[in-house]
């Protein structure tokens, strides 16, 4: 019983249920001045709590995928290869799948469009910026040119560096990031419930996010049963360690936030390569974006019937669907990153103006947190697939043990 009280899910559920009563209670008596001096404090600490978690991100990302690549050896290139290849099926199926389920129901709901009565957040009180080194696009590119680079050159110097950096990250992570995680959470949807989105803003697009969710749910188990079926390993060892992950995304709404309790999750299920993961989860959790892409085009469609009376034809859903697989590959693991690296597409192929672009952002704002928490739980399906195809091809497993 201990454990439990003790265990990361717990403190991450306990955190979302005080952050929502005490946001509640702060909305209900927002005239006191002591409820403004609380609702100051609260919304500070969430800045400067997120500012630490933004931070450490990129030195995640640095600290696993370039030590792990190295250790890859000749293996690198083609692992890398394979798993972008993942990323880009999962991210394409799951925007086709959701284009499908947009053309059979979206004609027959019925959605409102407009909340009102929704309350303001103080502004913070003092700003401490804490700008990350590097943004975490440029982390990426820069873990993956020096891993291979190293790999190349059999540079010695730089793994043995690199190997070093990745045990200090992983002090970070385990000392600092996951004890900040429950109190971010808190305060996250504490502000939510003060401002009224849980209780105004959710049943605006009721209908729409609930279809959403089920196709998350659906794409979810889809990716794990192939996975399963390619592996010849059981998802479920998987899936029932993910818990604390999905409920880490739903609070931060990033995928690169949450991706310390990722790597934790992925590390405790027996049928994953320690390498493998140390590998593949923070790359996918960059560019493998699938619960935002399958969002992204149902609610597309939902607005373009909304606004402008009817739905894309069919010929530019599919064109959209391709383009935003490619743009998901390249989109910021952070809240709103898929949508805002699109705009360009869904102002260009869909043919959206302000009002579209505005409800789009409103409306995926809503459900941001689920489809991230279905990108994050994705990840470990992926990651099972390229343990799969490791052993498949004989990719000799790198003496890699984390502890986290």
């Amino acid at each position: 019983m201990k454990n439990i009280f003790k265990s990361l899910p717990f403190r991450l559920l306990v955190g979302v249920i005080l952050g929502i009563i005490v946001g509640l209670v702060l909305r209900e008596t927002d005239n006191s001045a002591i409820s403004m001096a609380i609702l100051n404090v609260i919304v500070t600490l969430k800045y400067v709590f997120g500012q630490v978690i933004t931070f450490t991100v990129p030195l995640i990302i640095i600290g696993f995928i370039a030590p792990s690549i190295t250790k890859l050896g000749n293996n690198a290139s083609k692992m890398l290869g394979v798993a972008i290849v993942l990323a880009y099926v999962s991210s394409l199926g799951a925007a086709l799948f959701s284009m499908l389920a947009g053309y059979g129901l979206i004609p027959h709901l019925s959605i409102a469009s407009s909340v009102e009565g929704l309350k303001e957040l103080p502004a913070v009180v003092f700003e401490l910026s804490i700008p990350q080194i590097m943004s975490v696009m440029s982390a990426l590119v820069f873990s993956i040119m020096i891993g291979l680079a190293a790999t190349w050159n059999q540079a010695k110097l730089i793994t043995a560096i690199l190997d070093e950096f990745q045990k200090i990250v992983l002090s970070i992570v385990s000392k600092v990031i996951i004890p900040l995680l429950p109190f971010f959470i808190g305060l996250t949807f504490c502000g939510l419930a003060y401002e009224g989105s849980i209780t105004k803003q959710f049943p605006v697009f009721l209908q729409v996010i609930v279809i959403v969710m089920a196709g998350h749910f659906i794409w979810m188990a889809l990716l794990y049963v192939l996975a399963g079926i390619y592996s010849h390993e059981n998802p479920m060892e998987v899936v029932r360690h993910y818990g604390p992950a999905y409920l880490t995304a739903v609070g931060t709404m990033s995928s690169a936030a949450t991706l310390a309790v990722a790597l934790q999750c992925a590390h405790k299920a027996k049928p994953l390569r320690k390498d493998m993961v140390s590998f593949g989860i923070p790359l996918f959790a960059n560019i493998h974006l699938c619960g935002s892409v399958l969002t992204e085009v149902f609610f597309c469609m939902t607005i373009s019937k909304i606004l402008y009376g009817s739905l894309p034809n069919v010929g530019t859903m599919i064109l959209f669907c391709i383009l935003l697989g490619i743009f998901a590959i390249g989109a910021p693991g952070v809240p709103g990153g898929t949508v805002m690296a699109s705009l360009g597409i869904i102002t260009g192929v869909l043919g959206f103006d302000d009002s579209g672009t505005a409800l789009m952002l409103t409306i995926f704002a809503l459900q941001d947190s689920f489809g991230t928490a279905c990108n994050v739980t994705g990840d470990g399906a992926l990651t099972l697939m390229l343990t799969g195809y490791a052993k498949k091809h004989n990719v000799e497993e790198t003496n890699l043990t984390i502890d986290l």
